[in-house]
């Protein structure tokens, strides 16, 4: 299906004067010709009925993200940003601190407000999208997969989690542990299947369960959970680190038992924010949050402006970034 962006790029305009044109916002005579010249070529007709309700709605939507604290959703937002502005658009970033009630609160301001869209990092599986969705206003989902049948950009967690542990193998290491966030998040939980898939023939399921731990996303339960690990009677000489700050903070702790990489084996699966660390140390599988946010940003504006092809989901792969200091 032919999209604004295809006019754009023809006509030799941005998303947003493309916007303008059809929506009857005051555009030079010239690019008017050009846009709809362009779209003449292309075969592309704005949807009425979509045309009609965006009428009726500001040019401002909601990106509702789970951490505002966390610098993969900063990068993640930017994304959302640089695409939305182009195209003419506001946007309100929410916090849900991975809380459904405030995140139920942001969703009905969205509703209230008449903003042309959400899009939504889940705070959980119990996220309730029915009041939005029922406004027949668009909504993408990014980072975390929903129980709606919506338009999606996710990772490919399980491979991540395969890649960051086949590394730490590759590297030596043969007792690897793995720190996740809430079990019942998508992320933490697929992160981990990669994880047990590439130890399974190493390992026994109950030698990788007592090897495991969901604690959360955030420095303060990855601290309690490698403290867990440390105490084991057979400790393990390796960790996988879910995501970002879980990376951190079992570093911190390696660090005060003075056991920094590579005396232990640290593997993230996302890019370290802060450490005192070098970079060649610790094995990493970056995750291209900013592309992310640009890929749910233009798939909420092509719904907006009346594509109404079935929901899709974009899988994003990480980069490996395997450490360069090897196990002594």
């Amino acid at each position: 299906m032919t999209t604004i962006y295809d006019v754009a790029e023809r006509a030799g305009v941005s998303p947003a004067t493309v916007s303008r044109v059809f929506n009857g916002t005051s555009v030079s005579a010239d690019k008017v010709a050009a846009v709809r010249k362009a779209a003449a070529e292309l075969n592309f007709t704005p949807n009425r009925a979509a045309r009609a309700l965006r009428t009726q709605s500001s040019e401002v939507i909601a990106l509702i993200i789970p951490d505002i604290e966390n610098p993969y959703f900063t990068e993640l937002a930017r994304g959302v940003e640089d695409v939305a502005s182009e195209a003419g658009y506001s946007v309100v970033l929410c916090n849900s601190d991975s809380q459904t009630a405030k995140e139920s609160t942001y969703l009905q301001i969205a509703i209230a407000e008449n903003m042309s869209g959400v899009i939504i990092a889940a705070a959980s599986e119990a996220t309730d999208l029915d009041a939005m969705i029922s406004t027949g206003r668009p909504v993408v989902a990014v980072d975390r997969a929903t129980r709606y049948d919506l338009d999606g950009v996710v990772i490919a967690n399980k491979a991540a989690g395969t890649a960051a542990t086949e590394a730490l193998i590759d590297a030596g290491y043969r007792r690897i542990a793995y720190i996740g966030g809430p079990e019942d998040i998508d992320t933490a939980a697929d992160r981990a299947a990669g994880w047990r898939e590439a130890l399974a023939d190493r390992a026994s399921s109950a030698e990788l369960d007592a090897l495991q731990r969901f604690a959360t996303f955030r420095v303060d339960g990855a601290r309690a959970a490698m403290e867990e690990l440390l105490a084991l009677p057979e400790p393990p000489d390796a960790v996988v680190a879910g995501n970002n700050l879980i990376g951190v903070g079992a570093i911190q702790v390696l660090t005060e038992r003075g056991l920094t990489p590579p005396k232990f084996g640290v593997a993230v699966v996302g890019s370290l924010p802060f450490t005192t660390l070098s970079p060649t140390t610790v094995t990493m599988v970056r995750l291209p949050a900013r592309h992310m946010g640009v890929t749910a940003a233009r798939m909420l504006l092509e719904r907006i402006n009346g594509d109404l092809q079935p929901a899709r989901t974009v899988v994003l792969r990480g980069e490996l970034q395997a450490a360069s200091a090897v196990l002594s």
